[in-house]
C-alpha cells in the first residue's frame, strides 16, 4: 500500500491527499512540485531515481488507508546531493 506522506520532505509544505503538488519516487520519497523541478531537478536526493505524480487516494480507501499521521521532514543536505545531482540530472531517470 502506497505511504501518503503529509509534507515535502525537504521544505515541510503540506501535501493532503488531494494535492496536485505532491510529487514521489519509486521508494515513495515524498516532495512538493516546487522542490523536484526547481531545486532537484528530477533527481530524488534519497535514492538518485525520478519523480511522477502521486496519486490521489479514493475517499473510501483514505478511510480504510488513511495518510501517514507524521511528518517525515527531513531537509535534503545539498552539500551532500550535489554529486547526484551533477551525475544524474542529464540522464533519462529510466536509463539512471
Amino acid at each position: 500500500m502506497l505511504e501518503l506522506r503529509p509534507v515535502c520532505e525537504n521544505c515541510n509544505k503540506s501535501l493532503p491527499n488531494d494535492s496536485d503538488e505532491a510529487m514521489i519516487c519509486t521508494y515513495e520519497c515524498t516532495f512538493c512540485e516546487d522542490c523536484v523541478k526547481n531545486k532537484f531537478y528530477n533527481v530524488c536526493p534519497n535514492c538518485g531515481g525520478g519523480f511522477t505524480k502521486r496519486p490521489t487516494r479514493p475517499s473510501a480507501g483514505l478511510a480504510k488507508y488513511p495518510m501517514k499521521k507524521e511528518p517525515f521532514h527531513r531537509p535534503v543536505n545539498f552539500d551532500a546531493f550535489q554529486d547526484r545531482l551533477d551525475k544524474n540530472k542529464d540522464i533519462d531517470p529510466r536509463m539512471r
